[in-house]
């Protein structure tokens, strides 16, 4: 038998993680990477009513249009649409939030980004670096492990939106942070959501 060096996440916790910050990419405004997430959404393992967000098609209840899906994927739809929720909740934060993040630290974490001879380690690196910045402008009201879940997205998504094509990426490199930095809080997130 292989042994594998884990940070404890295993797919579940990557299919969370992956909705998560696709869900909050999709949910910030003014984004110029449209393209670019619907085409990095057809690669993911995303739920198809996810994908299908792009037609925002609302039924008469008011809710976005789904799948109907048999029972033993009805609970995985609830957790999905949970973190759906939760996405969406923190891309409006983001929204409120995105003046705040200085031009010049974007410029920064892309500019890493561009370079093709990093490693992921250090794209994941240089995204704690940025995060760990933008952290020390923060107010101090929102719990810590929100906010840096809520920053690393939002950094994600101001990187993306300065240079499209570095989408696929940073998303990425923001899902595996999440995974080793964050999953406890994001698994006790989604789980407090589900209760």
């Amino acid at each position: 038998m292989e042994s594998k060096v884990s940070n404890g996440s295993g797919p579940q916790d990557e299919r969370i993680t992956n909705l998560l910050v696709f869900g909050f990419l999709q949910n910030c405004s003014n984004y110029n990477f449209h393209e670019e997430l619907e085409l990095l959404g057809r690669e993911l393992p995303v739920p198809a009513y996810l994908k299908e967000d792009y037609d925002d098609e609302l039924q008469t209840d008011g809710n976005r249009c789904s799948y109907f899906l048999d029972g033993g994927a009805r609970d995985s739809e609830s957790q999905e649409e949970i973190i759906q929720d939760i996405a969406r909740q923190l891309a409006q934060i983001g929204d409120r939030m995105d003046h705040s993040i200085h031009p010049g630290l974007v410029n920064n974490l892309a500019m890493q980004f561009m370079n093709v001879n990093l490693s992921e380690e250090d794209r994941r690196k240089h995204l704690a670096a940025a995060l760990e910045q933008a952290m020390q402008t923060y107010p101090k009201d929102m719990e810590k492990e929100k906010t840096m879940l809520m920053l690393a997205m939002l950094l994600a998504k101001k990187v993306a939106d300065h240079t499209p094509s570095l989408l696929r990426d940073v998303f990425h490199t923001t899902v595996n942070f999440i995974s080793q930095n964050l999953l406890t809080y994001v698994r006790n997130l989604v789980r407090n959501e589900m209760d």
